[in-house]
């Protein structure tokens, strides 16, 4: 996945700077039907049902981590439309994106459907 210019930046400023970054104590996987990019500019999905859900990661070895549990969206109660890209965010509405990534295989969400990511299927590996 790639890393929002926000994250960038507070990495910077926390160890190059000694400017400290108070990361979040809750992180929230967003679904996007348009690439977020780094400065998160695109177009995450909007009614419909739709919330931001919980995602947890793995201690990390050797830079990379992996989500632990399956994410559940609850089912569409309209459609979404193409989702093609997810985002990792600090917070259930609003926030700070901090990492971004197209999904392998877009996925149009219609009324009554659920997205559901398995566990491990969202990785991420700083190099």
């Amino acid at each position: 996945m790639a890393m929002s210019t926000y994250l960038k930046d507070a990495l910077i400023d926390e160890v190059l700077r000694n400017t400290n970054y108070v990361p979040a104590a809750t992180l929230y996987l967003a679904l996007y039907t348009a690439d977020p990019t780094p400065a998160n500019t695109g177009a995450e999905v909007t009614g419909g049902g739709y919330a931001r859900q919980v995602i947890t990661f793995t201690a990390p070895s050797e830079g990379a981590t992996a989500s632990v549990a399956d994410i559940a969206f609850d089912a569409a109660t309209a459609n979404y439309g193409t989702v093609t890209h997810i985002g990792i965010l600090d917070a259930l509405t609003a926030g700070n994106l901090l990492f971004f990534g197209a999904l392998t295989t877009p996925r149009t969400i219609t009324t009554d459907n659920q997205l559901i990511v398995k566990a491990g299927q969202i990785t991420d590996t700083l190099t």
